[in-house]
């Protein structure tokens, strides 16, 4: 079992980001992009946070391109769309790769410690887990996460307490965040 407050990240200007930072705080990680049929899932994201903040929740954003090109701005460019259409406060770091040879360690041991399980039911479900289906195969072994908006909630002791896939329902998110809060 990890702890995630002794990983480092890199921070949007390029600097190493100790999530020790962050230690004592329950933290949700998760890897989006702008272009995705779940970006309006920043309007919950950001509607959580500043209900949760003040109590010790920080969301963590990690922009990933790798999944069909849906996040293809600068880091600055993410960050304007994500401030201008979306509002949000909760920090976002550097464009990273959450699969392959280059995964970000974080997502890596995150998403080894909570393996895909899949998308649950429904229509939605069944496209997005085709599309995601070969969309791994080119990271093999190494596809760690399957889709933009996989959310990975830690605890205050720092430790995984659950992965959450895009099509998870909102309201389980925050329910399990404030279950930790």
């Amino acid at each position: 079992m990890n702890d995630y407050f002794d990983f480092s990240v890199t921070a949007q200007d390029g600097s190493s980001a100790p999530l020790d930072a962050y230690r004592g705080k329950v933290l949700l990680i998760v890897n989006t992009a702008t272009g995705c049929g779940f970006t309006p899932q920043y309007e919950d994201l950001e509607r959580i946070y500043a209900g949760h903040h003040d109590q010790g929740l920080e969301i963590l954003d990690f922009p990933c391109n790798q999944f069909a090109g849906q996040a293809p701005g600068t880091d600055d460019e993410i960050n304007q769309f994500c401030s201008l259409k979306f509002d949000t406060k909760f920090p976002r770091f550097k464009k990273i790769d959450v699969n392959g040879e280059g995964a970000d360690p974080l997502f890596a041991a995150l998403a080894t410690e909570a393996p895909f399980k899949g998308f649950g039911k429904g229509i939605k479900a069944a496209a997005l887990s085709r599309f995601a289906k070969s969309n791994a195969k080119k990271f093999g072994d190494k596809a760690y996460v399957m889709w933009n908006f996989t959310k990975f909630l830690v605890g205050r002791d720092g430790h995984l307490v659950a992965r959450f896939e895009p099509t998870d329902d909102m309201a389980d998110v925050e329910r399990a965040i404030e279950g930790q809060l």
